[in-house]
């Protein structure tokens, strides 16, 4: 970790609200940051910076003490540059927490507080009685103070309140939670976060754990005065990063549920509760500005180079360095002399201790060297933990004229950082050529395609299912062209397209969005592995899918897992799982092709379990093919203890989320994603978590793999107040849009909007939020259909899991909606096959005859209170809801099929 602090508390910085994260490594952002670099904002000069929300005034480099390096009078500069940094200075406070009973015995007080300003936050949640599996739940509502904002379904955050300042002027934040002993919650569990710099804190490295009952005291994290154990239960507790996985895990006796009520009612007795208030000590750092300034003189008469540099940053400041003899940026040990306090580092690079300057404002080095050397390569470290580089990369300073260097910073210019240009990053210059370039290369290619697709020539030749297919094409153009065209005006230019030219060439469309005819199962729910055998057991349906009518099945992630679910990932080259072994899938996923059924692998990319530990006892270095070390795990991932970058997205706090800027890392990932499509012959993807990272590396993985189809699992809250679903939820599907779009538009996403608008409308027999502002869908298929993938039901949502479960008994309504609507509609296996067979194989049948695809034209003719209608593509009437609703006659309709509170109409034919 970058920053230290005083046990047992621990400064984390942090992107979101519901994960809890480890400082990250110092790093620079210049003008134009890389692909991979996210949350940078360039200074004034635009040079290097790192994105903070604290500034002291800058420490001034002092220019009058600076140390003289000896040079002939024929010497010249060839390089000078001046890189902003961030410092920190240490503010020390002290976090309180406080138990203490109120009116009676029943009734208790939980009091946190801290002395340290900023805009505090206490996310919190509570551990019920018998709970397993699950370390934080949400309290119940009588519990939550005012200001509470829900976060998933795990947890809460409140934010403080501030008092009045002390005669010394200092301020005190608090939050009182109220709760009444008689409940089942077993402790309340919480860290705190200041909103305004994205901290986070922690004990001990873990989350503040408050128990209110005895037998959780055994756990390291536990807050207060109390002793003792809960007999009757079997305890096991994983610490934090164990098996890179779970952590606070209850095992609860091998006994029927009725069983395990007569346990706890007979040996597991409340203890009465203790008060206690305690002190934490906390450490808070406060950026500051410094300097570094590089620069190289040559000498003519001796035909080398000294390197010059300084910097204003407080204490000792050590340069890790080296050479390249090309732009290969490959470190190499320059011949001695070296400067004073150099030591060799594992025969791979030197360290030398800069110099402290006279006034001790800053240090400062000079390094001669010998010609023949392209580039002085760097990074600074100023303890065991903290190290400086540019951009997530080395400090790259030219020595000969010949290597070509970015104008505004001392970063060499690569065909790839070109690459990254084009493709936009998260500052976009409007005058910058290589973007100009990009957009005219999108603006041609999309009048070729449409040129192509309407000349006389074009329709005579071309089949429907060719011009489909360039019509996809433009569609993910137009996406990327969308990335690039938002903060700029694009120029158009003319070009001259003759219908005589050569049209009979097919078009390669590799978008991941198929044809937009697709039907999804998903083969499989939560306890499939139970059996050991799954591939096997599904080798027995595969007939009846294609009978069913199914295009596309979705299997589960086939790796080595800590889980058996296999979501916990582990060796990913090993493909033995619970489901069963390698030849296994493989023999199935032969089957499904020769029924016409495409595979689509469960590829779990966020996050992966360590097989060791590391020399702090942390389960962080990876095993089998791929045995990365912590440079493969995100910084502000708090358990872990990575060394990579910050993370692009929400980290998953149960094992090591993997850092998708390291160039290693994606490089593995696109080749163990091109195996599986090789080997395996997948034809697809699922991709699990995706907001976890950036959708700009998704983008990358699919253009390396080039499957048929991608849908990624981009699921948070939808907006509430007070309780009530928002009618409006553009803000949330405009997220899950901009995901999409933040993979051009190569891969389409869950319709997670539409899913939690039906729960609502049939719940509450609201039909009436079935249609949005503007007379649509009021979910993504309502804005971007080809890449909605529409769906009631999965192994998370239901199965034994039921963390969000379709209202009951209606699961047919919610059926007879996507099968009809735009979208590609994804079924769940056990409503496939356990419950709703025939009347899922009678909607699917009318979507196919119907030619119903992704595109479909949605017109809503009803969205009352109790009925909700539609008619799609004048080809197919519905309605859903306990009220009335007939299509006009005049059209010639004929009841197709009806069911409890549905019926689909079709044109007679």
């Amino acid at each position: 970790m970058s920053v230290v602090t005083t046990d047992p508390i621990f400064l984390l910085y942090h992107r979101r609200r519901a994960t809890f994260n480890s400082p990250p490594i110092f790093r620079l952002n210049s003008k134009n940051p890389p692909l991979f670099i996210q949350n940078c904002t360039p200074t004034p000069n635009r040079r290097a910076s790192i994105c903070s929300r604290h500034f002291c005034p800058p420490k001034a480099v002092s220019s009058s003490d600076t140390a003289v390096v000896e040079t002939s009078e024929s010497s010249s500069v060839t390089f000078s540059e001046t890189f902003p940094l961030k410092g920190a200075e240490k503010l020390e406070g002290k976090i309180t927490i406080r138990l203490e009973s109120e009116k009676d015995e029943e009734y208790w007080k939980l009091t946190v507080g801290c002395s340290l300003p900023g805009k505090w936050v206490l996310h919190w949640g509570v551990t019920y009685i018998g709970d397993t599996g699950s370390e934080w739940d949400q309290p119940p509502l009588d519990m939550r103070p005012p200001g509470s904002v829900p976060i998933k379904d795990y947890a809460i955050e409140t934010p403080f309140e501030r008092l009045p300042a002390s005669l010394e002027g200092d301020s005190f934040y608090e939050v009182k939670i109220d709760f009444n002993t008689n409940s089942s919650i077993a402790a309340i569990n919480f860290v705190l976060k200041d909103e305004e710099s994205g901290s986070w804190y922690q004990h001990r490295g873990r989350d503040f754990k408050v128990p209110l009952i005895d037998y959780l005291q055994g756990d390291g994290n536990v807050v207060g005065a109390q002793k003792g154990a809960w007999p009757g239960l079997v305890l096991k507790i994983f610490r934090s990063g164990e098996l890179g996985q779970i952590s606070n895990l209850i095992i609860k006796p091998e006994v029927d549920d009725s069983e395990g009520d007569n346990l706890r009612e007979s040996n597991m007795e409340k203890r009465p509760l203790q008060g206690f208030c305690e002190d934490h000590s906390v450490f808070k750092e406060v950026v500051t500005d410094n300097l570094l300034n590089v620069s190289v003189r040559h000498d003519l008469e001796t035909s080398k180079n000294v390197v010059y540099i300084e910097t204003g940053l407080p204490g000792d400041v050590v340069i890790h360095w080296g050479v390249c003899r090309d732009e290969g940026k490959n470190w190499i040990i320059p011949a001695e002399p070296y400067p004073p306090e150099t030591i060799l580092f594992k025969n791979k690079a030197l360290r030398t201790l800069l110099q402290q300057k006279q006034d001790g404002c800053g240090s400062w080095g000079s390094f001669t060297l010998d010609k023949g050397f392209a580039a002085f390569v760097f990074v600074l470290k100023l303890n065991e933990n903290t190290w400086l580089n540019c951009n997530g990369d080395d400090f790259y300073i030219p020595l000969t004229s010949s290597v070509i260097t970015d104008e505004h910073s001392g970063l060499t210019h690569t065909k790839r950082e070109e690459q990254l240009a084009e493709v936009g990053s998260p500052m976009i210059s409007d005058d910058s050529s290589e973007s100009k370039e990009a957009k005219d290369d999108i603006i041609k290619e999309i009048r070729n395609l449409v040129t192509g697709i309407s000349s006389v020539k074009s329709r005579k030749t071309k089949s429907r299912e060719a011009q489909e297919s360039i019509l996809q094409e433009i569609e993910k153009l137009a996406a990327e062209a969308y990335s690039i065209f938002r903060s700029s005006t694009p120029t158009f230019t003319d070009i001259d397209q003759s219908e005589d030219e050569d049209l009979e060439t097919p078009v390669k469309i590799s978008s991941g969005t198929g044809s937009g005819y697709e039907i999804v199962c998903q083969g499989f729910n939560w306890e499939s592995h139970k059996s050991g055998k799954w591939y096997m057991e599904l080798q027995d349906k595969v007939s009846e899918l294609s009978s069913l009518g199914f295009t596309v099945i979705w299997l589960p992630p086939p790796t080595d897992s800590v889980s058996p679910e296999g979501y916990m990932p582990r060796d990913l080259y090993n493909l033995n799982s619970r489901y069963g072994n390698m030849d296994q899938l493989k023999a199935l996923v032969k089957s499904l092709h020769k029924a016409g059924i495409r595979v689509l692998g469960d590829a779990v990319l966020n996050h992966r379990c360590a097989e060791y530990k590391n020399q702090n006892g942390v389960w962080n270095i990876f095993g089998g093919r791929l045995n990365w070390d912590d440079r493969a795990v995100v910084a502000d991932d708090p358990h872990f203890q990575g060394r990579g970058n910050k993370s692009s997205g929400d980290n998953f706090h149960a094992a090591p989320n993997i850092d998708h800027s390291q160039e290693f890392v994606r490089n593995d990932i696109k080749e163990w994603l091109c195996w599986l499509r090789e080997e395996i012959g997948y034809d697809g993807w699922r991709l699990d978590f995706v907001r976890g990272f950036w959708g700009g590396y998704v983008k990358d993985y699919l253009e390396a793999t080039e499957p048929y189809f991608a849908v990624g699992e981009f699921w948070d809250s939808l907006s509430y107040t007070y309780g009530e679903m928002d009618h409006n939820q553009d803000a949330h599907r405009q997220r899950i849009v901009d995901w999409i779009n933040a993979t051009n538009g190569t891969a389409s996403a869950f319709d997670v909007t539409t899913k939690g608008i039906l729960h609502s409308a049939l719940e509450k027999c609201e039909y009436w939020r079935l249609s949005d502002e503007k007379g649509k869908p009021p979910g993504v298929m309502g804005w971007w259909p080809s890449r909605a993938i529409t769906f009631i039901e999965n192994h998370d949502t239901g199965s034994t899991q039921g963390h969000w479960r379709f209202p009951g008994g209606k699961e047919m309504q919610g059926y007879a909606y996507i099968l009809t609507h735009c979208g590609t509609p994804s079924l769940f296996y056990d409503h496939i096959f356990f419950e709703y067979k025939s009347q899922i194989s009678t909607l699917i049948s009318i979507r196919k005859r119907n030619k119903i695809n992704c595109r479909s034209i949605v017109k809503i003719v009803k969205a009352e209170r109790d009925v909700y209608a539609a008619i799609i593509d004048e080809k197919v009437a519905m309605k859903i809801g306990p009220g009335h609703y007939e299509p006009s006659n005049g059209q010639n309709w004929s009841l197709a099929t009806e069911g409890n509170d549905y019926k689909i109409w079709e044109i007679s034919r």
